[in-house]
């Protein structure tokens, strides 16, 4: 676990949030990107409405498709390819989730491979420790229906404490968008999805002298997605918000991911603790979308008026050319960790070490499909591509990674010096089974090496039993895919610093934190593959500051005050500057970061998050309010206000992905009514007041938040 007890909180010589199954259930939460909303210093693009593709940031890293952040599920590492390919398409499903930990400025040393933003770990549901059985159904606007169920005890027998836990999961949609319809199309309200999630765990904890326990888990999870990255033209989002354009009929995203662990944790004796995990996961996805129009990047054809944007929304004759972005991943390894508690009356040590030996791949290989339309939409035949032709490439990581770490107590006070040391070794080839030759901005090959280090330390001061003030200084990494490192990027680097203070009272049911922090980012690597036509490598953006505050608060008056209900209330506030210390060197049309400026401001990075909500609850009944607000951001490191730029050449440059988004508010409300101990009924709204807005404009176009969304259900806990 990352943060464990949340009394473990107070000790952790930096931010560090818990968000609890209650706080996801309270207003039936599955999107990833409302769940976070309660967590300062975290920014979130949304794509779709749903969460299937989150992009999160951890103070002011790259956003894109949450490549920076490190996600772990049961402190197991969930991206695709951690090291090699880590854009998130996929990600833990939110809705079947206990809770989840977020931690930030001192998640460097333990944590990797990227640890220049944070660490997310979703935990799952854990093994009951007594017969428990639990159902919930979810029927909501869109015809969306949701369930979640599962059945666990752990059993005494005569080889110890055996457990065990079957979980299902699945949730599907008909979409909230419509796409045009055409002489051969009149399907136009299939935009939906379909996402299944199986999970299944056994734990032993035998009869011996020494504690022993072993935890297997089996997981797997399904997509069926009728999704797109193709967006709208301001005017047609201005118009029309749900509606996709008739050439992204054919666009659908299919993706499969299993994962199996298994965990053996040993105590030898009081005072020392050893956790080893064994992990594979295997994730392959084709998502089949629309990649050129009549051979015209998409960005450029929406902001181009003419035969290609007519052709697009199914009134005049082209191609369109339909690429099958078919990828596999794989990753494996085993990881230990050793907790080991030591010291005198005056001051006790309790030193972590760790060691992983991790591997992870990429195969890509795709295809492009051409279909000829003619004037009024239909199409009249089909070229199949060369498979392999739109791209064979495959690349691999090894790494080994040691760390340790030591939480010394001196009194009030504790110290956490640290140190993380990793070694790489990449292969990259283009085709698949042929080496990369030398090349790139530093003539390497397709077969590199190159070690990273981070340093840090932290320290928390318990002023009395309500005020602890904490700080850490901290450098950080996150290293490059083996392409980018053959074209010649090196791994970013950054230095962190924070301070803050928390302060709980546990009496009137009051806890807040605030925490100023600010990190310089050296090498800033940016992610150039979404949307565009350029050469599809990650890039060098340069460097970038970022500096903000975060302020958090949680207070209870029913709890405070002896009231018969209770009255939970939070605000979460995060501002925060974001800037480019330096020009970026890039021009490539493929990436949203050419052009920028030294001054300007980061994408997607947001000045102003608030958060905030209140509620009334008893043991029959109870109802809840909350409210987001997002500060508008620019949409691309040039920073212009709308779709049209000026290169320093003179050149105009049309690119749906310019611009920015817009800023915006929503409310949520939620209420239950128990029935008895073990059966409630539940409802709510999102989006109360049916809110429009830009929420982002990649991959290509304005696209827009969850309209308002009606629900209804049932929960039986048993």
């Amino acid at each position: 676990m990352v943060i464990g007890n949340p009394a473990n909180i107070e000790k952790i010589p930096g931010s560090a949030q818990l968000v609890t199954k209650e706080d996801i259930r309270q207003q039936n939460y599955d999107d990833i990107n409302r769940v976070l909303r309660k967590v300062p210093g975290v920014y979130v693009r949304e794509e779709d409405g749903f969460g299937l593709f989150p992009s999160i940031s951890l103070r002011g890293v790259d956003t894109t498709r949450s490549s920076k952040v490190t996600i772990m599920e049961d402190g197991i590492m969930m991206a695709p390819a951690p090291y090699t390919a880590p854009a998130a398409y996929y990600s833990p499903t939110a809705g079947r989730m206990s809770g989840l930990e977020v931690l930030k400025g001192s998640s460097q040393i333990k944590y990797g491979p990227h640890t220049t933003g944070g660490v997310i770990n979703y935990l799952s549901t854990p093994i009951p420790t007594k017969e428990k059985a639990y159902l919930k159904s979810t029927f909501g606007s869109f015809n969306e229906q949701r369930t979640h169920a599962y059945v666990g005890n752990t059993f005494d027998t005569a080889i110890g404490s055996v457990g065990i836990l079957l979980e299902g999961y699945r949730r599907q949609s008909d979409g909230f968008k419509r796409i045009d319809e055409t002489a051969d199309f009149r399907n136009g309200d299939e935009t939906g999805f379909d996402k299944t999630d199986t999970v299944v765990k056994l734990s032993w904890e035998p009869n011996s002298a020494m504690y022993q326990r072993l935890e297997f888990k089996y997981g797997t999870s399904e997509l069926d997605a009728n999704e797109t990255y193709l967006g709208l033209t301001q005017a047609d989002f201005n118009a029309d918000p749900t509606r996709r354009y008739a050439a992204s009929r054919f666009d659908n995203i299919k993706s499969e991911q299993e994962q199996v662990s298994l965990r053996w944790s040993i105590s030898p004796s009081d005072n020392v603790d050893v956790i080893t995990t064994l992990y594979q996961t295997d994730f392959k996805r084709n998502w089949y979308k629309l990649n050129k129009v009549d051979g015209d990047s998409l960005s450029g054809v929406i902001e181009t008026p003419g035969l290609a944007q007519n052709c697009m929304k199914g009134t005049a004759a082209c191609d369109l050319r339909i690429k099958a972005n078919n990828r596999s991943y794989k990753t494996q390894g085993i990881e230990s960790v050793g907790y080991f508690r030591f010291g005198s009356d005056n001051v006790q040590h309790e030193v972590m070490a760790g060691v992983r030996l991790h591997q992870d791949e990429i195969t890509r290989f795709q295809w492009e499909d051409t279909y000829a339309q003619n004037a009024d939409g239909a199409i009249t035949s089909i070229t199949p591509g060369t498979p392999g032709g739109a791209g064979d490439r495959f690349q691999k990581t090894e790494a080994l990674a040691l760390f340790i770490q030591d939480t010394i107590d001196i009194g009030a006070l504790t110290i956490t010096p640290g140190a993380r040391y990793e070694m790489l070794d990449q292969i990259s080839e283009d085709p698949n089974g042929t080496l990369q030759s030398t090349g790139g901005t530093q003539n390497r090959n397709g077969e590199n090496n190159f070690n990273v280090s981070a340093y840090g330390i932290g320290a928390a001061y318990q002023f009395n039993d309500q005020w602890t003030g904490f700080g850490g200084l901290h450098t950080g990494f996150s290293t490059p895919s083996p392409r980018s490192t053959r074209s010649g990027l090196d791994p970013e680097t950054s230095t962190s610093f924070e301070i803050g203070a928390r302060y709980t009272n546990a009496s009137q049911a009051f806890s807040a934190e605030s925490t100023f922090f600010y990190t310089a980012f050296e090498d800033l690597i940016v992610t150039d593959n979404v949307g565009g036509t350029g050469n599809g490598e990650d890039g060098n953006f340069g460097e970038v500051d970022t500096l903000g505050l975060e302020f958090a608060l949680q207070y209870d008056a029913g709890l405070a005050n002896n009231w018969s209900i209770s009255n939970p209330s939070y605000v979460s506030f995060t501002y925060t500057n974001a800037e480019q210390k330096s020009d970026t060197v890039s021009d490539d049309a493929e990436s949203i970061f050419s052009f920028g400026k030294a001054g300007n401001a980061l994408p997607y990075i947001p000045e102003f998050t608030l958060s905030l909500g209140t509620g009334v609850e008893t043991k029959k009944w109870g109802a809840f309010i909350s409210g987001n607000y997002v500060s508008d951001t620019y949409t691309s490191a040039n920073n212009v206000d709308g779709q049209v730029f000026v290169d320093p050449g003179g050149n105009e440059i049309r690119d749906a992905r310019y611009g920015k988004t817009d800023s915006y508010f929503t409310a949520d409300i939620s209420a239950f009514y128990r029935i008895n101990d073990t059966v409630k009924l539940f409802g709510g709204v999102q989006n109360l007041f049916d809110e429009t807005y830009v929420v982002s404009r990649q991959p290509h176009g304005a696209r827009g938040g969850l309209p308002q969304f009606v629900y209804a259900g049932i929960e039986m806990d048993m």
